[in-house]
């Protein structure tokens, strides 16, 4: 199995702190508990790389991993549910907008959707600012390993109806689509 060496470089709150690199990036936007960090941590081989939480809006900053020099990918705050304050909240969504509208770097978003649930209001809002801003985009669907397999692809094709661009299945639990999701990062970095 294709696997590249990840570590972890900095944590930013705003674009001004985000590290001085060229390397392709690939910001993760989904709601909290989605999957992001185990993402990563599958992507990376290492379960330790991006802590993981059962808690809801653990994630405060933007924070960047290293692809064995080839991407970087950068884990943003849950949207939806996180027991911060309004003033907090509307801090991070304008650092967030700076961000993703100026960082350069940026190869392509990548939305998450939990395969277990039907698509969040809060996943559609989020597609409709991307969408308006015409920021390229594909969609990962994570946790496909824990609806049947006789649903799956029923789950991926309405992903696919609501949303534009590619989606790809992700299963963090059995590395289902791991590598297929490697390849498809690098070849986006061509």
């Amino acid at each position: 199995m294709k696997q590249l060496s990840a570590k972890f470089l900095i944590s930013a709150e705003k674009l001004s702190q985000c590290p001085e690199t060229l390397l392709p990036e690939f910001p993760l936007l989904g709601r909290s508990n989605v999957g992001k960090s185990s993402f990563i941590n599958t992507l990376s081989n290492n379960a330790k790389l991006a802590k993981t939480s059962n808690t809801p809006g653990k994630t405060r900053l933007i924070n960047f991993f290293n692809f064995s020099d080839k991407f970087m990918l950068a884990d943003l705050p849950g949207y939806g549910y996180a027991k911060i304050s309004k003033e907090t909240q509307a801090r991070w969504q304008k650092y967030l907008e700076e961000y993703l509208l100026n960082r350069r770097q940026i190869k392509s978003l990548i939305q998450f959707i939990d395969a277990r649930h039907d698509i969040q209001k809060n996943d559609f809002t989020m597609r409709e600012w991307v969408e308006a801003y015409e920021l390229p985009v594909f969609t990962i669907v994570t946790k496909i390993d824990y609806i049947p397999r006789s649903r799956q692809r029923a789950v991926l094709e309405n992903v696919k109806r609501n949303f534009s661009g590619d989606v790809l299945p992700f299963s963090a639990k059995d590395k289902y689509f791991c590598e297929e999701t490697i390849e498809y990062l690098i070849d986006l970095c061509q």
